[in-house]
């Protein structure tokens, strides 16, 4: 737990400490945010930020 960041995005300077997150993260840049929430037209890059904001609309 060095807090060492050796891997670096080259679209954004974004950096990680292991190189499956920058994979994970390289896919927002490809994808865009393609997850709209309908109700009020927010988007997401993961599906499953979208399910977490949407919990939000039912309070």
């Amino acid at each position: 737990h060095t807090g060492e960041r050796p891997y670096g995005c080259p679209q954004c300077g974004r950096s990680f400490s292991v190189s499956s997150a920058l994979v994970k993260h390289q896919r927002t840049h490809r994808e865009g945010k393609a997850h709209e929430c309908h109700q009020c037209g927010k988007s997401f890059t993961r599906s499953s930020n979208l399910v977490a904001h949407q919990r939000s609309h039912l309070g």
